[in-house]
C-alpha cells in the first residue's frame, strides 16, 4: 500500500483543521484516466467509501479506492513546499514514465 510521509500527514492535519466540522474526512488519493502520460493522480478531501483501503499516519487518514490501489502499491505520498510550488507529490515505482509536471504517469504494467 501507499506510504505517507510525516510532512504529508502534518499538512493534511492542517487542512482538516481549517475546515471546521470535517470529522471523518481524510485525503482521497485516486488514479484517473487523463493527463499527458495516460493516467493522472487526483486528490481531494473526502470520506471513506466502501472498499477503500485506509492508511493512517499520526492522527489523519488517507483513502485509496480498490482500482487505484494497484497503481499506487509501494508509492510514497509526500508534501513539499518549495520554490517551484507547494503540494502533495507522489513518488511511484510503478510508473514507467511521468510527465514533466509530475501529475500524470504511464504505468510500467497494466493494473
Amino acid at each position: 500500500m501507499i506510504q505517507v510521509t510525516e510532512s504529508a500527514a502534518r499538512h493534511l492535519r492542517s487542512l482538516l483543521a481549517e475546515q471546521s466540522g470535517e470529522v471523518g474526512k481524510g485525503l482521497r488519493v485516486q488514479i484517473a484516466k487523463g493527463g499527458c502520460s495516460g493516467l493522472q493522480y487526483e486528490m481531494s478531501l473526502g470520506e471513506k467509501q466502501q472498499g477503500d483501503a485506509v492508511v493512517q499516519r499520526d492522527d489523519v487518514e488517507f483513502f485509496v479506492d480498490p482500482e487505484s490501489a494497484s497503481y499506487l502499491r509501494d508509492a510514497t505520498l509526500d508534501f513539499q513546499d518549495g520554490l517551484t510550488g507547494a503540494g502533495f507529490r507522489i513518488v511511484n515505482p510503478n510508473a514507467a514514465r511521468t510527465c514533466g509536471c509530475g501529475t500524470s504517469f504511464e504505468p510500467s504494467r497494466p493494473a
